[in-house]
């Protein structure tokens, strides 16, 4: 695992725990991992967090101990484009990732991998914020912005934060077998593969990244009136654009159009419906804009992969059970 100052510290110990969480369900005596943490420097490194992690090993000595690599892991953080200045970090990627039965990045660890041009000709994916600058930066590159995580031959990519800890678990699963990665994911109260990609956390962070106030002002405008008739022209007119030059600043802003951002609001609405209420479907459907269930029941599917209904059962919050936690 390699990590520099200012990573996101649940970037290296997210996929290391879930790696290593296998040992509590293999044969006793059996390691399933071997877990090397790297850095410019032996000693503290610091987090985000404010927290210390404890590097065994700098870059320089581990480059030397290259040829046993079976999996190499680059964290991701805040840290990531002054690491990419660090030509020791840079160098020992480089050589380490030649020799590596399999490459990973986790969250903006990406950057990096495309800066050495790992990249190259791939599919990959990783921060939903930090996407269009990947895509930007590295035009040979194919994003794919509302993937969890993906893999492109030997090199593995995931988007933000815990997605490393999914990605960690197909790891796992490809290394050790369904049923541990299995075990793993229910002792860490994960999903072996959780509903939907990452757009569906996004749409309020989305809003407050856009630099154009009318375009910050129309997605606040989205959040909060997402039953009203959103239509581009309705949109534009609000913002004192014209339609064409509306929809293209939206994008710059967004990384969406603005149809896609207006279902996006509407689906992260429904999904809060559904989880804390007891409304029936058939209205949240009319509540939140999308008219009828059938309508919001095809954008489930199509962004989450299950219907209301299933989400609903899975993931609501019963008003009985909170009264019995909160009960004298």
């Amino acid at each position: 695992m390699v990590t520099y100052p200012n990573a996101h510290i649940l970037d290296v110990a997210g996929p290391l725990e879930v790696l290593t969480g296998a040992t509590l369900f293999l044969p006793e005596g059996i390691s399933p991992y071997t877990i090397h943490l790297v850095a410019h420097s032996r000693g503290n490194v610091s987090t985000t967090s404010g927290l210390n992690l404890q590097a065994g090993q700098s870059f320089a000595t581990a480059k030397r101990d290259i040829a046993d690599i079976d999996t190499l892991i680059i964290s991701g953080g805040h840290g990531t484009a002054e690491a990419m200045q660090d030509k020791a970090l840079m160098d020992y990627v480089g050589h380490a990732a030649a020799r590596a039965k399999r490459v990973v990045s986790i969250c903006t660890g990406a950057m990096i991998l495309a800066e050495l041009g790992l990249l190259d000709g791939r599919r990959a994916t990783t921060h939903w914020w930090w996407c269009p600058i990947l895509g930007q930066r590295y035009p040979d590159v194919t994003i794919e912005p509302d993937a969890i995580f993906i893999r492109d031959g030997n090199i593995w990519t995931s988007a933000g934060v815990t997605a490393g800890m999914d990605l960690a678990l197909a790891l796992l699963e490809e290394d050790w077998g369904h049923d541990v990665a299995l075990k793993v994911a229910r002792y860490n109260v994960m999903y072996m593969m959780r509903p939907g990609g990452q757009t569906q956390f996004s749409a309020n962070l989305i809003a407050q990244k856009a630099e154009d106030p009318r375009i910050g002002e129309t997605l606040d405008h989205i959040l909060a009136n997402s039953v009203d008739d959103l239509t581009v022209a309705s949109l534009a007119s609000r913002a004192a654009m014209s339609e064409r030059s509306f929809t293209r600043k939206f994008k710059e802003e967004t990384g969406m159009t603005p149809a896609h951002y207006v279902e996006a609001a509407r689906l992260q609405k429904a999904r809060v419906e559904l989880e804390q209420t007891d409304i029936p479907v058939e209205q949240i459907a009319r509540q939140t804009g999308f008219g009828t269930a059938e309508r919001m029941r095809r954008v489930f599917q199509r962004h989450l992969g299950i219907s209301a209904t299933d989400y609903r059962d899975r993931f609501r919050i019963t008003i009985a059970r909170t009264q019995e936690e909160h009960a004298p």
